[in-house]
Protein backbone atom coordinates (compact mmCIF):
# COMPACT_ATOMS: atom_id res chain seq x y z
CA UNK A 1 0.00 0.00 0.00
CA UNK A 2 1.20 3.20 -1.05
CA UNK A 3 2.32 5.61 2.03
CA UNK A 4 -0.42 8.44 3.07
CA UNK A 5 0.33 11.47 2.85
CA UNK A 6 -1.46 15.07 3.08
CA UNK A 7 -2.40 14.76 -0.51
CA UNK A 8 -4.89 11.73 0.30
CA UNK A 9 -6.85 13.93 1.90
CA UNK A 10 -10.52 14.24 0.41
CA UNK A 11 -12.09 17.52 -0.35
CA UNK A 12 -13.51 19.03 2.52
CA UNK A 13 -16.01 21.49 1.07
CA UNK A 14 -18.63 21.98 3.37
CA UNK A 15 -17.32 20.43 6.84
CA UNK A 16 -16.85 22.64 9.71
CA UNK A 17 -14.05 21.95 12.15
CA UNK A 18 -13.20 22.42 15.55
CA UNK A 19 -9.37 22.08 15.96
CA UNK A 20 -7.93 22.97 19.78
CA UNK A 21 -5.17 24.40 20.53
CA UNK A 22 -4.59 25.20 16.75
CA UNK A 23 -2.14 28.50 17.03
CA UNK A 24 1.00 26.43 17.23
CA UNK A 25 2.42 22.90 16.45
CA UNK A 26 0.43 19.93 15.67
CA UNK A 27 -2.86 22.09 15.88
CA UNK A 28 -1.69 24.85 13.46
CA UNK A 29 -0.42 22.46 10.91
CA UNK A 30 -3.55 20.20 10.96
CA UNK A 31 -6.06 23.15 11.12
CA UNK A 32 -3.83 24.34 8.09
CA UNK A 33 -4.32 21.29 6.12
CA UNK A 34 -7.80 21.35 6.48
CA UNK A 35 -8.82 24.93 5.37
CA UNK A 36 -6.43 24.59 2.39
CA UNK A 37 -8.69 21.60 1.29
CA UNK A 38 -12.04 23.66 1.94
CA UNK A 39 -13.07 23.05 5.23
CA UNK A 40 -14.32 26.18 7.82
CA UNK A 41 -11.61 25.16 10.99
CA UNK A 42 -12.38 26.98 13.99
CA UNK A 43 -9.39 27.52 16.07
CA UNK A 44 -9.89 27.11 19.33
CA UNK A 45 -7.37 28.76 21.71
CA UNK A 46 -6.45 30.21 24.98
CA UNK A 47 -4.35 33.20 23.57
CA UNK A 48 -6.86 35.01 21.08
CA UNK A 49 -4.20 37.26 19.72
CA UNK A 50 -1.83 34.55 18.86
CA UNK A 51 -4.96 32.48 17.25
CA UNK A 52 -5.78 35.48 14.94
CA UNK A 53 -2.24 35.04 14.37
CA UNK A 54 -2.09 32.02 13.14
CA UNK A 55 -5.08 32.11 11.23
CA UNK A 56 -3.89 35.14 9.18
CA UNK A 57 -0.54 32.95 8.38
CA UNK A 58 -3.20 30.29 7.09
CA UNK A 59 -5.39 32.62 4.75
CA UNK A 60 -1.38 34.24 3.67
CA UNK A 61 -0.12 31.00 2.76
CA UNK A 62 1.69 30.36 -0.21
CA UNK A 63 -0.28 28.24 -2.81
CA UNK A 64 0.15 24.68 -2.79
CA UNK A 65 -1.25 21.41 -5.14
CA UNK A 66 -4.55 20.91 -2.87
CA UNK A 67 -5.16 24.67 -1.76
CA UNK A 68 -8.50 24.13 -3.69
CA UNK A 69 -10.02 27.23 -1.80
CA UNK A 70 -9.39 30.32 -0.20
CA UNK A 71 -8.74 29.11 3.31
CA UNK A 72 -12.11 29.95 5.90
CA UNK A 73 -10.42 30.21 9.31
CA UNK A 74 -12.29 31.67 12.48
CA UNK A 75 -11.36 32.22 16.11
CA UNK A 76 -12.89 31.13 19.31
CA UNK A 77 -11.26 31.82 22.69
CA UNK A 78 -11.21 28.73 24.56
CA UNK A 79 -9.06 27.58 27.85
CA UNK A 80 -8.96 24.18 28.85
CA UNK A 81 -7.88 25.00 32.63
CA UNK A 82 -11.32 26.14 33.19
CA UNK A 83 -14.50 24.62 32.66
CA UNK A 84 -16.34 27.87 32.66
CA UNK A 85 -14.35 29.23 29.82
CA UNK A 86 -14.80 25.87 28.02
CA UNK A 87 -18.76 26.01 28.49
CA UNK A 88 -18.86 29.73 27.02
CA UNK A 89 -16.45 28.62 23.89
CA UNK A 90 -19.19 25.40 23.39
CA UNK A 91 -21.68 28.21 23.39
CA UNK A 92 -20.83 30.33 21.51
CA UNK A 93 -19.85 27.48 18.75
CA UNK A 94 -23.01 26.18 18.85
CA UNK A 95 -24.07 29.29 18.48
CA UNK A 96 -22.17 30.26 15.22
CA UNK A 97 -21.77 26.37 13.77
CA UNK A 98 -25.51 24.85 13.77
CA UNK A 99 -23.36 22.05 11.47
CA UNK A 100 -20.31 20.32 13.32
CA UNK A 101 -18.15 17.42 11.48
CA UNK A 102 -15.43 17.54 13.45
CA UNK A 103 -14.10 17.85 16.57
CA UNK A 104 -10.01 17.92 17.06
CA UNK A 105 -8.99 17.53 20.53
CA UNK A 106 -5.39 18.61 20.43
CA UNK A 107 -4.53 21.19 22.92
CA UNK A 108 -2.37 19.86 25.46
CA UNK A 109 0.09 20.93 27.95
CA UNK A 110 3.97 18.75 29.27
CA UNK A 111 5.29 19.92 32.76
CA UNK A 112 3.74 22.73 33.09
CA UNK A 113 4.68 25.18 35.98
CA UNK A 114 3.44 24.02 39.37
CA UNK A 115 -0.06 24.78 40.01
CA UNK A 116 -3.45 24.32 39.79
CA UNK A 117 -6.22 24.74 37.11
CA UNK A 118 -9.28 27.15 37.52
CA UNK A 119 -11.42 24.33 39.17
CA UNK A 120 -8.58 22.93 41.39
CA UNK A 121 -7.09 20.15 39.00
CA UNK A 122 -3.41 19.46 38.52
CA UNK A 123 -3.01 21.27 35.36
CA UNK A 124 -1.93 18.32 33.37
CA UNK A 125 -4.96 16.10 33.54
CA UNK A 126 -7.45 19.10 34.27
CA UNK A 127 -5.79 20.67 30.18
CA UNK A 128 -5.17 17.59 28.36
CA UNK A 129 -8.06 15.17 29.68
CA UNK A 130 -10.60 16.69 31.73
CA UNK A 131 -10.89 20.47 29.20
CA UNK A 132 -11.50 17.60 26.64
CA UNK A 133 -13.29 16.00 27.91
CA UNK A 134 -16.41 18.93 28.97
CA UNK A 135 -15.85 19.85 25.31
CA UNK A 136 -16.94 16.87 23.73
CA UNK A 137 -19.74 16.13 25.90
CA UNK A 138 -20.86 20.09 25.57
CA UNK A 139 -20.80 19.90 21.65
CA UNK A 140 -21.77 15.89 21.25
CA UNK A 141 -25.43 16.59 19.82
CA UNK A 142 -24.26 18.76 17.36
CA UNK A 143 -21.16 16.14 15.69
CA UNK A 144 -24.31 13.60 16.39
CA UNK A 145 -26.98 15.77 14.01
CA UNK A 146 -23.78 15.45 11.39
CA UNK A 147 -23.38 12.40 9.33
CA UNK A 148 -20.09 10.61 9.32
CA UNK A 149 -18.70 13.52 11.76
CA UNK A 150 -15.80 12.43 13.90
CA UNK A 151 -14.01 12.97 17.11
CA UNK A 152 -10.25 12.80 17.11
CA UNK A 153 -7.97 12.60 20.00
CA UNK A 154 -4.80 13.56 19.89
CA UNK A 155 -2.69 11.62 22.67
CA UNK A 156 0.85 10.62 22.76
CA UNK A 157 3.39 7.36 22.58
CA UNK A 158 3.80 7.98 26.30
CA UNK A 159 0.39 6.76 27.06
CA UNK A 160 2.10 3.30 27.40
CA UNK A 161 3.51 4.33 30.29
CA UNK A 162 0.25 5.69 32.25
CA UNK A 163 -1.45 4.61 35.24
CA UNK A 164 -4.56 5.43 36.70
CA UNK A 165 -6.06 4.28 39.26
CA UNK A 166 -9.69 4.14 38.55
CA UNK A 167 -10.38 1.73 41.44
CA UNK A 168 -10.03 4.48 44.10
CA UNK A 169 -11.21 7.68 42.21
CA UNK A 170 -9.56 10.30 44.44
CA UNK A 171 -6.33 9.03 43.39
CA UNK A 172 -6.72 10.75 40.45
CA UNK A 173 -4.41 13.26 39.37
CA UNK A 174 -6.78 16.62 40.74
CA UNK A 175 -6.58 18.93 43.58
CA UNK A 176 -4.08 17.90 46.13
CA UNK A 177 -2.88 14.70 44.47
CA UNK A 178 -0.01 14.46 42.14
CA UNK A 179 0.75 11.86 39.77
CA UNK A 180 4.23 10.66 39.33
CA UNK A 181 4.26 10.48 35.40
CA UNK A 182 0.97 13.30 34.74
CA UNK A 183 1.87 13.64 31.17
CA UNK A 184 1.82 9.69 30.59
CA UNK A 185 -1.48 9.59 32.79
CA UNK A 186 -3.41 12.17 30.90
CA UNK A 187 -2.56 10.28 27.31
CA UNK A 188 -3.70 7.48 28.60
CA UNK A 189 -6.95 9.55 29.68
CA UNK A 190 -6.92 10.85 25.99
CA UNK A 191 -7.45 7.01 25.00
CA UNK A 192 -9.13 5.75 27.25
CA UNK A 193 -11.90 8.22 26.89
CA UNK A 194 -11.52 7.79 22.67
CA UNK A 195 -12.15 3.78 23.47
CA UNK A 196 -15.13 4.19 25.67
CA UNK A 197 -16.79 7.18 23.43
CA UNK A 198 -16.60 5.01 20.61
CA UNK A 199 -18.08 1.82 22.28
CA UNK A 200 -20.68 4.15 23.74
CA UNK A 201 -21.01 5.53 19.70
CA UNK A 202 -21.38 2.34 18.65
CA UNK A 203 -24.01 0.79 20.69
CA UNK A 204 -25.75 4.29 19.88
CA UNK A 205 -26.02 2.68 16.61
CA UNK A 206 -24.98 6.60 15.03
CA UNK A 207 -22.71 7.00 12.41
CA UNK A 208 -20.24 9.47 14.62
CA UNK A 209 -16.98 7.80 15.66
CA UNK A 210 -13.94 8.37 18.05
CA UNK A 211 -10.78 8.07 16.62
CA UNK A 212 -7.37 8.44 18.22
CA UNK A 213 -3.86 9.50 16.52
CA UNK A 214 -0.13 10.43 18.11
CA UNK A 215 2.34 12.19 16.04
CA UNK A 216 5.45 10.45 17.04
CA UNK A 217 8.12 12.66 18.51
CA UNK A 218 7.87 16.15 16.68
CA UNK A 219 9.48 19.56 17.31
CA UNK A 220 6.96 21.41 19.02
CA UNK A 221 6.02 24.00 21.68
CA UNK A 222 4.95 21.05 23.68
CA UNK A 223 8.86 20.96 24.99
CA UNK A 224 9.45 23.80 26.35
CA UNK A 225 9.03 23.37 29.63
CA UNK A 226 11.41 20.40 29.54
CA UNK A 227 14.62 20.70 30.44
CA UNK A 228 17.25 22.49 28.54
CA UNK A 229 19.30 19.67 26.97
CA UNK A 230 16.21 18.41 25.74
CA UNK A 231 14.89 20.91 24.08
CA UNK A 232 18.31 21.54 22.11
CA UNK A 233 18.04 17.75 21.08
CA UNK A 234 14.76 17.93 19.91
CA UNK A 235 15.45 21.41 18.52
CA UNK A 236 15.89 22.85 14.53
CA UNK A 237 19.29 22.45 14.72
CA UNK A 238 19.53 19.03 15.13
CA UNK A 239 17.15 18.23 12.55
CA UNK A 240 19.76 16.97 10.12
CA UNK A 241 20.93 14.38 12.09
CA UNK A 242 18.07 13.66 13.93
CA UNK A 243 14.84 13.17 11.49
CA UNK A 244 14.96 9.31 11.85
CA UNK A 245 13.40 9.81 15.15
CA UNK A 246 12.68 13.22 15.79
CA UNK A 247 10.17 14.86 12.79
CA UNK A 248 8.71 18.28 11.99
CA UNK A 249 5.29 19.72 13.22
CA UNK A 250 4.00 19.53 9.56
CA UNK A 251 5.10 15.64 9.20
CA UNK A 252 3.53 15.02 12.76
CA UNK A 253 0.41 16.18 11.59
CA UNK A 254 -0.43 13.79 8.78
CA UNK A 255 -2.03 11.30 11.92
CA UNK A 256 -4.05 13.51 13.07
CA UNK A 257 -5.33 14.47 9.70
CA UNK A 258 -5.73 10.91 8.06
CA UNK A 259 -7.50 10.00 11.59
CA UNK A 260 -10.02 13.23 10.92
CA UNK A 261 -10.49 12.20 7.17
CA UNK A 262 -9.82 9.07 5.72
CA UNK A 263 -13.16 7.48 4.65
CA UNK A 264 -11.71 3.96 5.71
CA UNK A 265 -11.00 5.14 9.26
CA UNK A 266 -13.23 2.86 11.49
CA UNK A 267 -14.24 4.14 14.79
CA UNK A 268 -11.55 3.29 17.94
CA UNK A 269 -8.97 2.96 15.95
CA UNK A 270 -5.05 4.63 16.87
CA UNK A 271 -3.32 6.43 14.28
CA UNK A 272 0.69 6.70 14.31
CA UNK A 273 3.88 7.44 12.76
CA UNK A 274 4.91 3.75 11.09
CA UNK A 275 9.02 4.26 11.34
CA UNK A 276 11.16 2.80 13.73
CA UNK A 277 10.15 3.14 17.56
CA UNK A 278 6.44 4.54 15.98
CA UNK A 279 8.61 8.02 16.24
CA UNK A 280 8.53 9.45 12.63
CA UNK A 281 7.28 8.21 9.44
CA UNK A 282 3.81 8.15 7.29
CA UNK A 283 0.78 7.54 9.74
CA UNK A 284 -0.72 3.89 9.55
CA UNK A 285 -3.36 2.20 12.44
CA UNK A 286 -1.12 1.39 15.63
CA UNK A 287 -2.12 -0.09 18.48
CA UNK A 288 -2.93 1.24 22.48
CA UNK A 289 -1.19 -0.24 25.29
CA UNK A 290 -3.41 -3.22 27.28
CA UNK A 291 -3.65 -0.70 30.22
CA UNK A 292 -6.34 1.41 27.66
CA UNK A 293 -7.94 -1.29 26.85
CA UNK A 294 -9.54 -2.26 30.29
CA UNK A 295 -13.44 -1.62 29.84
CA UNK A 296 -14.10 -1.00 33.83
CA UNK A 297 -11.20 1.09 34.23
CA UNK A 298 -12.85 3.28 31.28
CA UNK A 299 -16.01 3.19 32.77
CA UNK A 300 -14.56 4.73 35.91
CA UNK A 301 -12.66 7.12 34.30
CA UNK A 302 -15.64 8.23 32.27
CA UNK A 303 -17.91 8.59 35.17
CA UNK A 304 -15.02 10.27 37.78
CA UNK A 305 -14.47 13.13 34.65
CA UNK A 306 -18.64 13.37 34.19
CA UNK A 307 -18.37 14.49 38.27
CA UNK A 308 -15.35 16.59 38.14
CA UNK A 309 -16.20 18.23 35.08
CA UNK A 310 -20.12 18.53 36.10
CA UNK A 311 -20.60 17.00 32.07
CA UNK A 312 -22.46 14.51 31.79
CA UNK A 313 -21.96 13.15 28.16
CA UNK A 314 -25.63 11.10 27.21
CA UNK A 315 -24.05 9.55 24.00
CA UNK A 316 -27.68 7.98 23.35
CA UNK A 317 -29.49 11.40 22.54
CA UNK A 318 -26.18 13.43 21.82
CA UNK A 319 -26.78 15.66 24.86
CA UNK A 320 -25.03 16.92 27.61
CA UNK A 321 -25.92 17.85 31.15
CA UNK A 322 -24.06 19.91 33.32
CA UNK A 323 -24.82 20.55 36.80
Amino acid sequence: MARWTVADVPDQRGRTVVVTGANSGIGFETARVLAEHGATVVLACRDVARARRAAARIRAGAPTPYRRVEPDVRVEQLDLASITSVRSAAERIRAAHPRLDLLINNAGVMRPPPGHTEDGFEPTFGINHLGHFALTGLLLDRLLATAGSRIVTVTSLLHRYGRIDVEHPHSLPSGERRSRRPYPDSKLANVMFTLDLQRRLAQAGVSTIAVAAHPGIARTELARHLPPPVRVFMGARMAPVMSWLIQSSQTGAWAPVRAAVDPDARGGEYYGPDGLFHSSGPPVVTGFSAHARDLGRQRRLWEESERLTGVMCLVESGQSLSS
